[in-house]
């Protein structure tokens, strides 16, 4: 979302590298680390604090306890009135939507669509719906990062505009991710781009997310916040890999991908609904994932928070937890947030990135009293089949899902590898999800599986 588009072919890359206006731009990029990075760090803790206040603290100053199972009801028919209207009638439709996956081309937002696309995030993360913060960061950070080349000089060549908006969705997603090697996949692998081009245009942007990474590192200690990227602090052992397990891993890579294509459908197929009326349905919308959160306590016991938001923050709650959860009250958990993430998808704003993590944990943990199978193995495989299925980037998934895991990823790589394979291979022999070309929605524009653009909306 957000993430360039590579640059015209006429431009040779080893020339550009050896200029002197590409050392300015390596410069350039340093620099712009520092603000992208702070302004990433004040969002997310903007929306931490908003969430935290909105349905812990509140709900314990006016019940003197937990919020009860109703409480987020109102709050998510809220997020859709709110999020609804910004995409309605601020500039730039919130950004883009998170139903066709990330957003390779276009170009960064503008100036004026930046405020567009901070407001409907904020309203979409703060108040509950199930999207991550990564799609908006990667478009806020790209658009600052044009906007100062625009500022330092109004007539730049667009190959600059193209670097240093790379370098801010770099320099923006990076730290959240945990890594800035993982962002640079991230964001490369959804942008196409390869060979020397692929050089030109990362360097920069590994050179903004170092500084930036820095940067979240010092805030994380001088503001008593915490830190707002992506990790795992209690793993389960891993165990070598057996010929069972690769053979599980072959069957969650296909449950991830008909998982993945169910989520996808359902997300399509509203969003033509979406059209007819967006601040009326995306208000129903908010309120059906607000009821689903509902049910999801009343029969668990457990909290609607988990049912709730990205899952970022109940990930590693859950993985740590495993053991505590029974095969019925998992089940339950993954219908209700697979149900609420294509909801979500539909007609929110966000990235699509942490609820299929959340999801494939979910789904590796239930599958992991399977004989043969082992719990770290089948959290592997079920995060990175979901993120192949969802994302359709299998080198960002693999990586995503054994980084994650820590030191305990290098042992169930191989495993990970055969889920995330079957899984976009699956993914893009089922047929494209969704209705078909000319029914009516207009403008935009997403990627099928196979790589080819089809027209969508916003």
């Amino acid at each position: 979302m957000g993430a360039p588009a590579a640059p015209p072919p006429s431009i040779d890359p080893a020339a550009v590298m050896r200029s002197r206006a590409y050392i300015s731009a390596l410069v350039l990029a340093a620099v712009l680390g520092v603000p992208i990075s702070v302004l990433a760090y004040g969002f997310l803790a903007l929306v931490a604090a908003v969430q935290r206040f909105v349905f812990i603290e509140l709900p314990g100053q006016v019940f003197g306890g937990s919020a009860p199972a109703w409480w987020p009801v109102p709050w998510l028919l809220l997020c859709g009135l709110l999020t609804a209207l910004t995409i309605r009638y601020l500039p730039g439709t919130g950004g883009h939507s998170p139903a066709f996956g990330f957003k390779t081309g276009g170009g960064p937002p503008g100036g004026r669509e930046l405020w567009g696309i901070v407001l409907a995030a904020l309203t979409t993360l703060s108040l509950g719906a199930v999207l991550g913060p990564e799609g908006p960061l990667i478009a806020i950070g790209g658009g600052l990062g044009a906007l100062a080349v625009h500022l330092v000089k109004k007539d730049a060549p667009p190959m600059a505009q193209t670097v240093m908006a790379s370098a801010g969705s770099f320099a923006a997603i990076s730290t959240l991710l945990g890594s800035p090697v993982l962002g640079a996949f991230l964001i490369m692998e959804a942008a196409g781009i390869g060979g020397m081009t692929l050089s030109l245009v990362a360097l920069p942007g590994l050179l903004a997310s170092g500084v930036g990474a820095l940067v979240f590192v010092g805030l994380d200690g001088w503001t008593g916040l915490g830190s707002f990227s992506l990790a795992l602090p209690d793993v389960p052992p891993a165990v070598s890999p057996t010929l069972a397990t690769m053979g599980w891993a072959v069957a969650m890579g296909a449950a991830g991908a008909l998982l993945g294509w169910l989520i996808r459908w359902a997300a399509l197929s509203l969003r033509p609904v979406v059209h007819l009326n967006r601040v009326l349905v995306t208000s129903a919308l908010g309120l059906l994932i607000g009821l689903t959160a509902m049910v999801y306590q009343l029969v668990s016991g457990r909290s609607f928070t988990q049912v709730l938001f990205s899952g970022q923050e109940a990930l590693p709650e859950l993985v740590k937890d495993a053991a505590d959860y029974s095969l019925a009250v998992l089940i339950l958990l993954i219908a209700c947030k697979t149900l609420v993430y294509g909801l979500s998808l539909s007609a929110f704003r966000g990235g699509p990135v942490f609820p299929s993590m959340f999801i494939g944990a979910a789904l590796g943990i239930a599958a992991s009293g399977l004989p043969g199978m082992d719990l770290a193995a089948g959290i592997g495989m079920g995060m990175g089949a979901m993120c192949a299925a969802m994302l359709r980037l299998p080198l960002t998934s693999t990586l995503l899902a054994t980084l994650l895991l820590g030191v305990d990823g290098v042992a169930v790589t191989p495993q990970v590898v055969v889920a995330v394979a079957v899984a976009f291979v699956i993914t893009n022999v089922l047929p494209v999800p969704g209705p078909k070309s000319g029914s009516g929605e207009t403008a935009g524009s997403g990627t099928r599986p196979g790589g080819g653009a089809v027209q969508r909306p916003a």
